[in-house]
């Protein structure tokens, strides 16, 4: 058993311990070697409760421990003493808003589940992947127009790309040709439904371009942020609207077509990158925190940095860190015969496997180290994707 998993499994013993029973909360013999009296009716029903009390009070333990080790582990994997003892006031003043910071938050997965839990994962060598996909505009729903208007643009996807992650995302709209040079000003709206306030359309977008063609001309816009938002919360997607003043107030703009402009209305060039692996049989059981499985599983684990009061963490804010809880039985040792063979050599004088992580995945982290300098790391081992006895 490596060191930190036996570190772990005492740790958690002690705890209970401490908790007030002369023995471990937790029998480490299955409950049909445990002897009771003949005929004792109480003891019988009282027995099913019990059990399930015990787990609950060792699947606690272990939730508790796993947080604690979490926040320990940060900082020594940081290189930190102590987090640093910056506000949330003063990471607000700290924080630039500058393009780089944005590219590096867009192109990195902080969220700590980005894995795929790749260990349970095969590639797939049968089906196509998808690496482009171009949508054309479509009229929005009547719910974001005023009389009819805008006429353009909604853009719909399917659920297969909308589980992808986008590497690059273009808005290409066509300008109507001018007869002489001017300055021509672009502009994006997000649709919103209308209330009875009126339209409440979103600016999202702006773009000043100096226009000197007489044979139209395809402006390009970058719009992977905003297609990241759609795919993240699909119910914000309603559309855009499209503008293109020129200095006499003439909207260039192609989105509603007028003859001869077929071919000409706006369209979304995305870059997407799609697994090409599979699911395949998993190896460990998953749980969640109403399950009555007793064996060694899975349970999910949300860690919330802003509830440690580490404001000093810009991302993620929280992530899917998963624990271990549960028995390591005897019945369940086929796999583990060394460990059976001391269990049956001395009994008393082990405890056993210990349920702990089998698989672990790091996490993209963005923080301020204790000199206020921003530092984006990847973490190791903070994910739990996969528990087993050990």
């Amino acid at each position: 058993m490596p060191k930190s998993h036996f570190l772990l499994c005492l740790m958690a013993l002690i705890s209970l311990r401490l908790s007030g029973s002369d023995e471990p909360s937790l029998p480490l013999r299955p409950a049909s070697e445990v002897p009771t009296e003949a005929g004792d009716p109480l003891a019988e029903a009282e027995d099913p409760g019990a059990q399930e009390c015990t787990a609950c009070v060792w699947r606690e333990h272990s939730r508790v421990l796993r947080l604690e080790t979490i926040k320990s582990q940060i900082l020594s994997k940081l290189r930190l003493k102590q987090a640093p003892n910056i506000s949330r006031e003063v990471v607000n003043q700290l924080l630039p808003k500058a393009p780089p910071l944005q590219q590096l938050l867009d192109h990195h997965d902080f969220q700590g589940d980005a894995s795929l839990q790749d260990e349970f994962m095969e590639e797939d060598e049968y089906h196509a992947t998808t690496e482009s996909v171009i949508t054309m505009a479509s009229e929005p729903e009547p719910v974001v127009q005023v009389d009819g208007k805008p006429s353009c643009c909604f853009f719909k996807f399917s659920p297969k790309i909308m589980f992808t992650k986008v590497l690059k995302a273009q808005l290409w709209v066509y300008l109507r040709p001018l007869q002489q040079t001017s300055t021509v000003y672009l502009q994006i709206l997000r649709l919103k439904p209308v209330t009875e306030e009126g339209s409440r359309h979103i600016r999202i977008r702006s773009l000043k371009i100096e226009l000197n063609s007489r044979a139209g001309h395809w402006q390009s816009i970058d719009f992977k942020h905003v297609l990241q938002n759609w795919f993240k919360q699909p119910h914000t997607n309603w559309g855009i609207d499209i503008n293109a003043f020129d200095e006499s107030g003439n909207d260039l703009a192609v989105t509603s077509l007028r003859p001869g402009e077929e071919g000409l209305q706006p369209f979304l060039e995305v870059k997407v990158l799609e697994t090409s692996k599979r699911s395949r049989r998993n190896l460990g059981l998953d749980c969640d925190e109403h399950s009555t499985e007793s064996r060694c599983c899975r349970y999910p684990l949300t860690v919330d940095f802003e509830a440690f009061g580490w404001d000093w963490i810009i991302a993620p804010k929280r992530y899917k860190a998963n624990y271990c809880s549960g028995q390591c039985e005897y019945m369940f040792m086929q796999k583990y015969p060394h460990t059976h063979l001391v269990q049956h050599a001395n009994p008393r004088g082990s405890a056993g496997p210990c349920c702990t992580p089998t698989k672990m995945s790091p996490i993209n982290m963005l923080y301020f180290n204790d000199k206020q300098q921003i530092i984006h790391g990847k973490i190791p081992g903070m994910v739990v994707d996969r528990c087993g006895c050990s």
